[in-house]
């Protein structure tokens, strides 16, 4: 097992059936600063074939993961989601479209899940600003505007926010 305590860190350890491996080096295609680190591989007599990773650690944007490969059973679901945090449009547009790809699918409100299952909500950093900065009036217009919508549109946000529908 991975030593953790030696930076610290809690990483979120996700479940997949075989795929932890190539949900890693898909996941750390997409997000900049991000790599496969380790890949712990299985010995005879486990519940998947030798050689194959058991244990992958990963990190996303300074952030450490685990992929654990524990078979069928455990799908994911949307009661657990990673959120991203992106600087402007062309990001969310560059995250989205990558997590979508491949079989992935669009839900709303920002959420996308991807090709392996796992749900992913992709906000503008800007949000988080105007939800700060902004009267409840404002606030409540960007919500409305952002519930119906699929991939979250920064400039229909702020004009919501603004109202100038």
């Amino acid at each position: 097992m991975p030593d953790l305590a030696k930076n610290d860190a809690i990483a979120p350890c996700l479940w997949f059936d075989v795929q932890a491996e190539e949900a890693a080096k898909f996941y750390a295609g997409i997000f900049a600063d991000s790599s496969v680190d380790k890949v712990w591989r299985a010995g005879d007599g486990l519940h998947i074939p030798a050689d194959t990773a058991m244990l992958v650690e990963f990190t996303l944007r300074g952030q450490p993961f685990q992929g654990l490969n524990g078979g069928p059973g455990y799908p994911h679901t949307q009661a657990m989601s990673l959120s991203v945090d992106c600087a402007d449009q062309a990001e969310v547009d560059r995250i989205w479209d990558g997590l979508a790809a491949d079989g992935g699918s669009p839900v709303q409100c920002g959420w996308v899940k991807d090709r392996f299952g796992v749900s992913w909500q992709v906000v503008p950093r800007m949000m988080g600003e105007l939800q700060r900065s902004g009267t409840p009036a404002q606030v409540g217009r960007m919500m409305g505007a952002m519930m119906v919508m699929v991939k979250l549109d920064i400039a229909a946000l702020q004009t919501a926010f603004a109202g100038d529908r």
